[in-house]
This record gives structure tokens, C-alpha cells and sequence, in this order.
């Protein structure tokens, strides 16, 4: 399959482009630093701006599918906007470029502790990711008010970090997934796992999924 994989060299993107390079995708990885994207025979690293769309989309013309892993740069004062901008043209550039899917890296600050109680909403939410955590949820909102594309959504555990390719985990949907002790955790391998699992045989077509062990 031809991917287009915006991010591909972030802390979740990079697992990605492994996971899918391994099972023998192509890749076009779709960076600001085109030089940091490893040697591969199936991988084309290609230098984008999310900020243009028209440039964006012809990226991403002639791809079976988009995964999005993109995100803003964390700290900078308008982080909020350009997180909800980015969002806004990586769908707009996926629907021009005609791209059959886009799936998304989403983030955990959306998944319910109960139903209508977002973590994001917590009183105890980190405030440094805040802006970047409501950007991200304005991307799922963004998505579901789509009416004919297919996308789908992936939110990781409440914590996720590199770790081991166990290839064993448990799905949910809208709510947190947690152990019998309330942990909820994934490694970065494992929800690369996921996500070309999600790739290679759809089951969430137009709907967020989450994942944790």
C-alpha cells in the first residue's frame, strides 16, 4: 500500500514509518527536515509545510491513504491555532488530493473517564498541554463533522512511551481503557501496531478507537 505519513519522524510518527516500512509499505514521509528520515529502499522523504495547502495536497495525490501524526511545535504561544489550522488543512488537502482515508494520531486528552468527562477536562490536566490537548480534540470534532471522508481516529493510552512490540493490547472506543489497578499505558511500538493494523483491515471507518494493555 502507498502511504502518505505526515510526521514521520516525531515521537509517534517515527514508530509508525518502523512499523509500516517493516510490513512492507511504501512511504512517503512527509517532514520539515527531510534529512532526518532513515534510508529505506520503500521510504521517500519529502520536505512539507501543513500551513500550504495546495502544496500539501499534491503530496499526498497518488496515495492509497494519509496517516497524520502531525503536531505543533509544543510551547509556542499560539499552539492552540496552529494545531486547529494544521488540522483544518491536512483534511481539506486529503479531500483535494481525492486520498480514499486519513487516519490521524489523536491524543489521549479526548478519551471520557465517564460519559460527557473528557481527561482533557480534569482539574488535575497538566496545563502545559492544555493548548496542544484541545487543538487535538478540535481535530476529532473537525473530523466527525465530515460527511464523506473516511477517517478514523486513534487515541493512544494515558501514558505512552517506547517500550516493547508485544502486538497484544485491548481496544475501547470513546472511553479510557485501564488495567484492574487503573493504569492505563501503551508503548509507542505497540500503537504503530495498531495503527497499520487499522491500515490493513478497517474497523473503525469515521470513528475513534483507543487502545492500552
Amino acid at each position: 500500500m502507498k502511504i502518505a505519513l505526515i510526521g514521520a519522524t516525531g515521537f509517534i510518527g517515527s514508530h509508525i514509518l518502523k512499523e509500516a516500512l517493516d510490513r512492507g509499505h511504501q512511504v512517503t514521509a512527509l517532514v520539515r527536515h527531510p534529512e532526518e528520515v532513515p534510508a529505506h529502499g520503500l521510504v521517500r522523504a519529502r520536505k512539507v509545510d501543513v500551513y500550504a495547502v495546495d502544496e500539501l495536497a499534491n503530496l499526498l495525490s497518488g496515495h492509497d491513504a494519509v496517516i497524520s501524526a502531525f503536531s505543533a511545535d509544543k510551547g509556542t504561544p499560539d499552539m492552540y491555532q496552529r494545531m486547529l489550522d494544521g488540522a483544518e488543512n491536512i483534511i481539506a488537502a486529503t479531500k483535494k488530493a481525492s486520498v480514499a482515508r486519513l487516519l490521524v494520531v489523536g491524543g489521549a486528552g479526548t478519551l471520557e473517564v465517564a460519559p460527557g468527562r473528557r481527561i482533557l477536562d480534569e482539574p488535575d490536566f497538566p496545563e502545559e498541554w492544555r493548548a496542544g490537548a484541545s487543538g487535538t480534540a478540535e481535530f476529532l470534532s473537525k473530523l466527525k463533522e465530515e460527511p464523506d471522508l473516511d477517517w478514523t481516529f486513534l487515541s493512544p493510552a494515558k501514558v505512552i512511551q517506547p517500550g516493547e512490540r508485544t502486538g497484544q493490547f485491548r481496544l475501547g472506543a470513546d472511553q479510557i481503557v485501564t488495567d484492574d489497578e487503573g493504569n492505563s499505558a501503551i508503548s509507542l511500538q505497540d500503537y504503530a501496531v495498531a495503527m497499520i493494523d487499522e491500515l490493513e483491515q478497517p474497523k473503525h471507518s469515521r470513528k475513534r478507537f483507543t487502545l492500552a494493555y
